[in-house]
């Protein structure tokens, strides 16, 4: 497993916003998250309280710096060329879990407290978005291709189910998050196609709906 390296240690020492991210981290792998206060992580990380504020207006928000973090030192790895999409999308999201290795423990309990409060989820899946999008991207494939959306929220649902095998597999090679990870790729694969194919079957349908509908709307805007 890959360890926090030397340039983030000394990057986290000279900026204020990844020694608050460092705090919130170290914090959450000693206690529950709701016992965690602003001002713990004030302390813990050197700054005031209204230096926190400026930085992040919450621990959520720090933890979206956390999430960026990660995806950093994903997006600066190499990217494989010659292999299948699958492929090339299981190894980046293997590097995803090397990356936040280090951080297990506080993920753990970052995790027991979200599957304790559901007015959490929302805001966590939202972040799982926004990183996918950009892993999507770093396999090679497009975030933005039709059904992009529903691609994206499948894949975060496939990430959420293999992240909770990763919290538990203490194995020195992964081997039940990769066998996982594995499996829910080739079953999102095989969704996507489904889907692919439902959509071009439909397309010519929808068409003159949609034609029908700009007709309504722009005689509508022409009658005001």
């Amino acid at each position: 497993m890959e360890k926090a390296g030397k340039d983030d240690k000394g990057a986290s020492k000279n900026d204020p916003r990844e020694r608050i991210v460092d705090a919130l981290m170290a914090l959450a792998a000693e206690k529950p998250w709701e016992e965690i206060s602003l001002t713990d992580v004030a302390d813990r990380a050197g700054v005031s309280l209204a230096q926190f504020r400026d930085f992040f207006p919450s621990k959520g928000a720090v933890l979206g710096g956390f999430s960026r973090r990660i995806d950093r030192k994903v997006l600066e790895g190499a990217a494989s060329t010659d292999e299948s999409a699958k492929d090339r999308l299981f190894d980046v999201l293997m590097r995803r879990f090397d990356a936040m290795a280090p951080y297990k423990a506080a993920l753990k309990n970052i995790n027991a407290w979200a599957m304790r409060d559901p007015l959490a989820l929302p805001s966590l899946n939202q972040l799982a978005l926004n990183s996918l999008r950009f892993m999507v991207e770093a396999a090679g494939l497009s975030s933005e291709a039709p059904l992009g959306a529903l691609k994206l929220q499948g894949l975060a649902l496939a990430w959420t189910h293999v992240f909770h095998i990763w919290l538990a597999d203490d194995s020195a090679d992964s081997s039940a998050t990769m066998a996982a990870l594995d499996r829910e790729l080739a079953r999102g694969e095989t969704l996507v196609e489904r889907a692919e194919e439902a959509r071009r079957r439909l397309e010519p349908l929808a068409k003159p709906l949609i034609g029908l509908a700009e007709r309504v709307f722009s005689a509508v805007a022409r009658s005001r």
